[in-house]
């Protein structure tokens, strides 16, 4: 009989996304469904899977709301055990976030076989709390902050997670007459990105024949449509939903977030970036993941606390005028991705779920 995995996702695109491509690896071998959020439900085509929208509240950290939240926890994780007794769910799959508590509390209930996804250099909370109840952890390295270290051999390290049209798709060229500088905020949006780099394209399109691609989001959409209007700037605004891989692949630089699968991306189509990781990212887990990437000569840093109107420009001019780093960060992208292709990824994957599905039972 075909085993029944529910993938158990939600909140932003960087937990839903890799849900996504988790869901696509093993649908040909499992009767694979997914459990989200009405926050996250918003980045995938809800057509495109077989969904169940199940909300769980933030953790707040006001106490006077500790006994609602104690209470709808409950209610919640009765919800899930009927809810995975009644479809006779043998694997979950979490992707972390506190969406993921009820289910994962549930199934440990239940006895059912937990896994983890973990993307992030730095352990998430919730995958924290969990690990000593899963069967494996999927993670993009084995040196991964903040992890128990008695469960060690939990980790299994596979290539990162990429959407199958990046497979596809056409490799970022190198910097020459033109610019084409991407700038990525995220599935939540940059405001940094929409107002503090604008006097830095300013003077950049002065000096050089400059073309902006900018990730935004709608509430921001008409404001930047002006400015580069009025600047007379080439441009083309796009958000979360648009294929990002298309935009990749025509850019030459890159500034962006320090989202983990943002970075995985970039990394696999050869696009050197400026990371600004978001300096209130839990655990500063983007700070981690842009570290990760800069230790093998992928990216450069910035500390959005230390950024003025000159830091960006300077950075991105240097880059340009120079472009030795430039050139030798595109072979390291090459050179650490030549292991990451889809069935590499599929296979082992699919080996590691019956190898642990097999030997508990």
């Amino acid at each position: 009989m075909t085993q029944k995995i529910l993938i158990s996702t939600g909140g932003s695109g960087g937990h839903v996304v890799p849900a996504t491509i988790l869901y696509e690896h093993l649908t040909d071998q499992f009767n694979v469904s997914m459990f989200i959020d009405n926050r996250g439900i918003k980045f995938l085509d809800k057509n495109k899977y077989n969904l169940k929208i199940f909300n769980a509240i933030p953790i707040s950290k006001n106490i006077f709301f500790l006994p609602f939240q104690f209470f709808m926890m409950i209610y919640l994780i009765i919800k899930s055990i009927y809810f995975l007794k009644k479809r006779k769910i043998d694997i979950l799959i979490s992707t972390g976030g506190y969406m993921s508590l009820p289910l994962c509390l549930a199934s440990k209930i239940l006895n059912i076989k937990i896994f983890l996804f973990e993307p992030n250099i730095v352990l998430g909370r919730a995958n924290k709390f969990f690990i000593k109840s899963c069967e494996k952890i999927f993670c993009y390295s084995d040196r991964i902050k903040n992890f128990p270290n008695k469960y060690i051999s939990k980790i299994c390290v596979i290539p990162a997670l990429l959407r199958k049209k990046f497979y596809d798709a056409k490799k970022a060229d190198s910097i020459d007459k033109y610019i084409n500088l991407l700038v990525i905020g995220g599935s939540q949006g940059a405001k940094i990105f929409d107002t503090l780099i604008k006097s830095s394209i300013i003077e950049l399109s002065k000096r050089y024949s400059l073309k902006i691609y900018q990730q935004t989001n709608l509430i921001n959409f008409e404001e930047l449509k002006i400015f580069y209007k009025d600047n007379n700037i080439n441009y083309e605004l796009f958000d979360f939903h648009e294929d990002i891989s298309n935009f990749m692949s025509r850019s030459n630089i890159c500034l962006t977030r320090a989202g983990a699968s943002t970075l995985a991306e970039l990394v696999f189509l050869n696009l050197p970036c400026v990371v600004i990781p978001l300096p209130t990212s839990k655990d500063n887990h983007q700070f981690e993941n842009a570290f990760f990437y800069k230790k093998i000569g992928c990216n450069w840093i910035l500390n959005q606390n230390d950024i003025d109107d000159d830091t960006i420009l300077n950075k991105l001019a240097n880059i340009i005028d120079n472009k030795d780093e430039y050139l030798a960060k595109k072979i390291n992208m090459k050179n650490f991705n030549y292991q990451n292709t889809w069935n590499n990824i599929n296979q082992k994957i699919i080996s590691v779920i019956n190898e642990n599905r097999i030997s508990k039972n």
